[in-house]
């Protein structure tokens, strides 16, 4: 049961783990006590993979929103692109983070959360940018696992889309990881976003893992 603030639904919900889960009706009676206490919604996260309590989330009122599916890709069939690679650094920078925030949006709650948890990570970490006319127009990071990638927060300034820079931004940190050994790379997308889709099909996230959804019951 996560809450770490902010309106980021994975790291505010209820999540499924490994191993045996408790029976449906307890889970969700705790879960809407402790989310209750805090004043937030009762949000849970239901993926393809453990699905067990969605037919009562279903009966007692919880809408679904936020579809997506878990891509991945074979890092020994990547190949670098010919495009020239994205600025990299280890750790988020100040324009990172200033620019970052302005592409996504985030109001300054949400990029403290944010920042708190990147601050928290500590397996190998880079964050990739693509800089025009003096400002950060995409970017994206990755964290290494156990030899998996797993990239996060892509995003493409609306003015400088359909450029290639999100792909350069991606594709950088994939090079990345392929020279830090890791072997295969995964992100989340959202399962109606066809251009999203379409970018990380071109750079080799042909294998659809699984799906998820939310349940939100306010």
């Amino acid at each position: 049961m996560r809450f770490a603030g902010g309106g980021v639904r994975r790291t505010n919900s209820v999540n499924p783990l490994r191993g045996p889960r408790a029976a449906p009706a307890g889970v969700i009676d705790a879960a809407e006590k402790l989310y209750g206490a805090l004043g937030r919604d009762y949000i849970f996260r239901v993926p393809t993979i453990a699905d067990d309590m969605e037919a009562m989330l279903v009966e007692r009122g919880y809408r679904f929103e936020g579809g997506s599916t878990v891509l991945h890709c074979d890092l020994s069939r990547h190949r670098m692109g010919s495009a020239a690679a994205a600025d990299l650094s280890r750790e988020m920078t100040p324009g990172w983070a200033r620019d970052g925030k302005r592409i996504s949006g985030w109001p300054d709650d949400e990029q403290a959360v944010f920042t708190d948890m990147i601050a928290s990570i500590v397996v190998p970490k880079a964050f990739a940018s693509v800089t025009m006319d003096g400002r950060i127009v995409a970017k994206a990071y990755g964290a290494i696992s156990n030899g998996l990638l797993v990239l996060e927060s892509v995003a493409t300034d609306a003015d400088y889309r359909k450029r290639g820079y999100g792909q350069r931004a991606v594709g950088t940190l994939l090079d990345w990881a392929r020279d830090e050994g890791a072997e295969g790379a995964c992100l989340q997308v959202l399962t109606d976003n066809q251009p999203a889709r379409a970018l990380y099909a071109s750079l080799g996230f042909e294998r659809e893992l699984h799906s998820y959804h939310y349940r939100r019951k306010p």
